[in-house]
């Protein structure tokens, strides 16, 4: 019986046809990396000696793999992987301009400084619940965050690092850190699924979730689709995760309760990740809604920096204060999206870098000297300067540098949005800047005299931890040090310095990093390069 000729099917319509090249693996290796190390560290579930070595061996080959990343897009621009050989907007798309790459790179940093001072801050117990493996399947999250050119990808690594965050938040099992976790996961939980309602409502107007597609399709819906309603979702969503105000309780409730290499993680990683996913949806894919809600978004940043400010200089708890110090960071960088110029952005991503490497290395201090004074309460502390001259010295330096002070990085980054403000006339947006940074000296010049400078309290000498911290202050057992010693351990000390050296390093030569962010933000603003990498000849209208 005859049948019908059958009729060739072009597939190269949909697929690659030609095999993935070697070098362009690098673009998901940050990824696959960390899953593989997780793994690892759950097959040795019952050997935690072996968890520290795997752990800070993975996070080196993290910052090696997010390097040579680094290097490659600085040398060839944007670069896409597609999974599965399928081309966008079919298949899943990974895609790394320059501003992801930079966050990858420092967030694999400040990993790395957290795995190893997790070493002495987490225990046998602590170990066994699982920190390494979920401070990888973090990273995970966070890189796949930074690295992902797809919506509904981003929603899914944002899940992966909650997860992670989850986990970590209640290592210990501390009824305050339950308490902490509970008005955490709440309101992330919320955001998430503001998150979720928003991407539903993306792929119904576009149906597409590829960046660099909805990049070339919104001029062609703007005039028809309700794309003001669905960027005003997202930047609620996206502000209760990077705790701006006034979704910002959840943190100082949570940040001070678990142990302090993850207070400092999640200081410096978590809510960047949330102003990274601000910049990419509102200032590139969203540009003409962003310049409808500038306003909004100023009024926003304004509160939350001075009110964040205004939280650190009320409070006894050293930790405390610092996580009101990285809400009113959050408000700095919010300026520069509100802005949305080429000074505030590079203002802004400038700002973000410094952030990650000075709070995860202030939450490393607090936690320092916390042990070596017995209490976190700065009413019950003293002493530190007399026995501790670097960690003194050191300390100072970071709220040198959160304040905006010379000569450290953040004094750059400050300097962009104030100018940034006064050239397009938001004069108030400036003053709100200064004034967050004389209120931020003030607040961190408190910490120091109270902590540091005045005498130890009567019947402890100096350099000494009379006590461990209590129960009072959210913990049962001393983060770094056990009683009595008079020292922090060598590692601890160790990554404090060497975050601090980046930003003395950045503050005393910042063109580097100044020119990248200058880079990554005319990117943003022009994201024809990223739209070619991803559909080779098209170009956005």
């Amino acid at each position: 019986m005859a049948t019908a000729a059958q009729t060739p099917v072009d597939f190269s319509a949909a697929f690659n046809m030609a095999p993935t090249p070697l070098a362009d693996w690098l673009i998901v290796m940050p990824v696959a990396w960390c899953l593989l190390a997780g793994a690892v560290l759950l097959m040795l579930r019952k050997r935690t000696a072996l968890h520290p070595g795997i752990a800070i061996f993975a996070l080196i080959g993290l910052c090696l793999f997010d390097a040579a990343l680094l290097v490659r897009v600085l040398a060839e621009g944007p670069l896409t992987m597609v999974m599965g050989r399928w081309l966008p907007p079919f298949g899943i798309a990974f895609t790394v301009d320059l501003m992801g790459a930079l966050f990858a790179l420092t967030a694999a940093l400040v990993a790395l400084a957290a795995g190893v001072f997790g070493r002495a801050d987490v225990d046998t117990t602590g170990r066994r619940y699982g920190f390494y493996p979920f401070l990888m399947l973090l990273m995970a999250g966070v890189s796949g965050a930074f690295l992902t050119g797809d919506v509904f990808n981003l929603y899914v690594w944002f899940e992966v690092l909650l997860i992670a965050s989850f986990g970590l938040l209640v290592l210990g099992s501390e009824r305050a850190q339950i308490d902490g976790a509970t008005k955490y996961a709440f309101l992330n939980l919320v955001g998430t699924t503001l998150f979720l309602i928003a991407t539903g409502y993306l792929y119904g107007l576009f149906g597409s979730l590829n960046m660099a597609d909805i990049i070339v399709k919104a001029p062609q819906l703007r005039d028809t689709a309700p794309l003001m309603t669905l960027t005003t979702l997202y930047l609620l969503a996206f502000a209760m995760k990077a705790a701006a105000f006034p979704v910002n309780f959840w943190l100082p409730a949570s940040y001070h309760t678990p142990k302090l290499a993850v207070s400092a993680l999640f200081g410096g990683l978590l809510t960047k990740v949330g102003i990274y996913a601000l910049i990419r949806v509102l200032v590139m894919l969203f540009p003409v809604e962003r310049d409808h809600l500038a306003w909004v978004i100023a009024v926003i940043a304004a509160l939350t920096m001075v009110l964040g400010v205004v939280g650190a200089l009320a409070q006894n708890d050293t930790r405390r204060a610092v996580g009101y110090l990285v809400i009113s960071g959050i408000g700095v960088m919010m300026a520069g999206i509100a802005l949305g110029s080429p000074g505030g952005l590079s203002g802004t991503i400038f700002y973000a870098l410094h952030s990650m490497v000075v709070m995860t290395a202030l939450y490393f201090a607090a936690g320092i000297g916390g042990t070596l004074a017995g209490s976190f309460l700065l009413s019950r502390s003293g002493g530190l300067y007399a026995g501790h001259a670097v960690l003194a010295f050191t300390t100072l330096a970071l709220f040198f540098s959160v304040a905006g002070l010379p000569p450290f990085s953040g004094l750059w980054p400050k300097v962009l949005l104030v100018k940034a403000a006064l050239d397009v006339g938001a004069w108030w947006l400036a003053a709100s800047i200064l004034v967050t940074g004389f209120l931020t000296t003030i607040a961190t010049g408190r910490i120091w005299l109270l902590a540091y400078w005045r005498p130890a309290p009567v019947g402890a000498e100096p350099g000494t931890n009379p006590r461990a911290p209590t129960a009072v202050e959210g913990r049962h057992e001393p983060p770094v040090a056990a009683p009595g010693d008079a020292a922090p351990p060598f590692a601890a000390m160790a990554v404090l310095l060497a975050l601090t050296s980046l930003s003395v390093v950045f503050g005393l030569w910042p063109e580097p990093l100044l020119a990248a962010a200058q880079e990554a933000a005319a990117a943003l603003l022009d994201p024809s390069a990223y739209v070619l990498s991803v559909f080779p000849g098209e170009v956005p209208q």
